[in-house]
């Protein structure tokens, strides 16, 4: 591939950006021979050492330092995160905020207490901080075989490392579960590619054929191959006009408990409609059963019930490639909404007002 191909000018153009995350944790082992990994004899003495236990990518979208990268990269409250700079600089982030529902962190280094030659040398080129940014795309427009690359430090390990490939798939949805809380998140709305994505991949940008950043490398499929996923710029951009705008992550909140109708779903409780969410409570082992209507919630206050269907929201229909949580996206918090459900064979109209999810 010659060096004015499109994809060396766009890699060129954004790898400056792009940083890597490392994660240190002070453990305790012992003195003794058999002390690794604190299997220490009675007598052996514990000591506490610092041990890097992983990484993660990142990238810069403002000279003042602020990075983008993935929730779960930043999630180990116990954990000490360093941001380690192309030129080798390695700075202390500050975590502004976390969106679990998109798995998105925003962080800020200090540009500031960079090394004065480093950032002298730089800030000619790059304005007063020194630091390269990238351009944030759209993700809202994107085609099945477009052509992307992935951007990273994989496996911890192999800085500045490139992969290319296509737009597989859109609006793909998965189930991961974090290494350190053990706990299952849902992810949807996801752009899947070919492109290789591994862990420390994670928060590292995925872009377009002209460098600009269409979505964040999020996660692998164990045992395939070809089958990445990266979270749609587009929800970090929100996130970053709310945390702009109000400080924080903003999220809408409905209040309501549900199972997307399936086919199966629709056999099994013989339901005369093929599409919508069914308002239906969950088990919990831990707290037992979990109400299908949050009490005191914009749903509970428009009346809606367990056994509700709701087919729409906002005349937006609710479907499996529309599912309610995304559906709410698309609306903004405290906004008069009508819903239409299917309640005991008749079709009802309700409006409420969207909250904001505490």
């Amino acid at each position: 591939m010659s060096q004015s191909s499109p994809i060396v000018r766009a890699v060129k153009k954004v790898l400056p950006a792009v940083i890597s995350i490392t994660m240190s944790r002070y453990l305790d082992f012992s003195e003794s021979p058999s002390g690794i990994f604190g299997l220490g004899e009675p007598w052996g003495r514990p000591q506490r050492k610092k041990v890097k236990l992983g990484g993660g990518s990142g990238f810069i979208i403002d000279s003042s330092g602020i990075i983008l990268t993935n929730r779960h990269v930043m999630e180990d409250p116990r954990a000490e995160y360093i941001v380690v700079l192309p030129s080798g600089e390695k700075l202390k982030p500050e975590i502004l905020a976390k969106d679990p529902l998109n798995d998105v962190a925003i962080l800020k280094i200090d540009a500031s207490a960079r090394s004065s030659t480093e950032a002298h040398s730089k800030s000619s080129a790059q304005g007063k901080s020194g630091l390269p940014i990238v351009e944030l795309g759209d993700s809202a427009h994107l085609e099945l075989g477009q052509e992307v690359v992935a951007i990273g430090n994989a496996l911890g390990l192999f800085q500045n490392t490139v992969s290319t490939g296509v737009v597989s798939g859109l609006s793909r949805e998965i189930k991961a579960q974090s290494d350190i809380t053990q706990e299952r998140t849902r992810l949807r709305g996801l752009i899947q590619t070919d492109a290789a994505i591994n862990p420390g991949n994670s928060g590292g940008p995925l872009i377009d054929i002209e460098g600009k950043v269409i979505g964040i490398n999020a996660a692998m499929v164990f045992g395939a191959e070809n089958i990445g996923f990266a979270l749609p710029i587009n929800n970090a951009k929100k996130d970053l006009q709310d945390l702009k705008r109000y400080g924080r992550i903003r999220q809408p909140f409905l209040g309501v408990r549900y199972l997307p109708i399936t086919e199966e779903l629709k056999k099994e409780f013989n339901l005369p409609i093929d599409f919508g969410a069914l308002v239906i409570s969950e088990p919990d082992i831990s707290r037992g059963i979990e109400t299908a209507v949050v009490p005191g919630s914009p749903a509970a206050r428009a009346g809606i019930r367990e056994a509700d269907i709701i087919l729409e929201i906002g005349n937006k229909k609710i479907t499996l490639e529309e599912p309610l949580e995304d559906t709410l996206q698309k609306f903004k918090i405290g906004q008069i909404l009508f819903l239409k459900i299917f309640r005991h064979g008749r079709l009802k109209t309700l409006k409420l007002i969207l909250g904001e999810k505490k």
